[in-house]
């Protein structure tokens, strides 16, 4: 038999390093559901946010590492559906939208099937949309905005009953964000080992200070800046074109 057309054994085993990140942003997913029905907000809502900073850790490893596999992409998908998908509709249907009856869950059903659209969207897309831009808000960006605002409203001391019909608003609206065509900065060609300029070090000194003096309110502003970001970075393109247009045919 030749041996050229024997069938290459597919190789077994999983890389550990980026899926031990992987997994533990799963359970962090994980952590703030059990924690929102115990009613612990505060906790959920951090652990959400814990599970974006696991997130952003684990496709950098892997490309670090040289580990990148077909089934970690698969892997992480799923553990984002968990923790920015599920986690996040389901923290704030039990701090807020339940008192709103058909119309809390369906906001977060908005919500968690935006979050899946969206993951689906991105894992087609791969390697053949522009790396600098995201097509539609990011679901890790999606869940800071009720993660962040929940965190906020604990913070100050505000029942979920009071502001639910504000939090099924952000909530099916950042659901919509992520299925939206709006563009946002990826900031994924920032190069993190070379040489920056010494203002960009000042910039982001001054940055964890601001985040320091109040730090679930500052981020839920930048994460709701940035999700407005999109829209305004869309409409900004659409009227210079339209100034181009009316130039060129003048």
């Amino acid at each position: 038999m030749d041996a050229s057309k024997t069938p290459r054994k597919r190789p077994r085993g999983i890389y550990l390093l980026p899926n031990l990140f992987t997994t533990a942003a799963l359970f962090a997913g994980f952590y703030a559901v059990l924690a929102a029905t115990q009613d612990r907000f505060e906790a959920a809502a951090l652990a959400i946010l814990v599970a974006m900073v696991l997130d952003g850790f684990d496709g950098r490893v892997a490309r670090i590492t040289h580990t990148q596999s077909d089934f970690g992409a698969e892997y992480d998908s799923l553990s984002d559906m968990v923790a920015f998908g599920v986690a996040p509709a389901l923290v704030a249907y039990h701090w807020a939208l339940g008192a709103l009856g058909k119309v809390g869950w369906l906001a977060a059903f908005v919500y968690t099937a935006a979050a899946a659209l969206r993951l689906a969207r991105f894992n087609t897309q791969l390697g053949i949309s522009d790396k600098r831009y995201f097509q539609g808000l990011a679901s890790p960006s999606a869940a800071a905005i009720i993660a962040t605002g929940i965190w906020t409203a604990t913070d100050l001391g505000v029942q979920g009953a009071d502001v639910s019909w504000l939090a099924a608003f952000l909530t099916a609206g950042a659901g919509l964000l992520m299925v939206s065509n709006f563009r946002y900065e990826s900031f994924k060609q920032l190069n993190l080992q070379g040489r920056v300029p010494f203002l960009l070090a000042v910039v982001v000194m001054l940055v964890f200070a601001v985040v320091f003096l109040n730090p679930p309110l500052v981020l839920f502003l930048f994460a709701i800046l940035y999700a407005a970001s999109g829209p305004v970075w869309t409409l900004l393109r659409l009227r210079l074109s339209r100034v181009r247009r009316r130039r060129e045919s003048t």
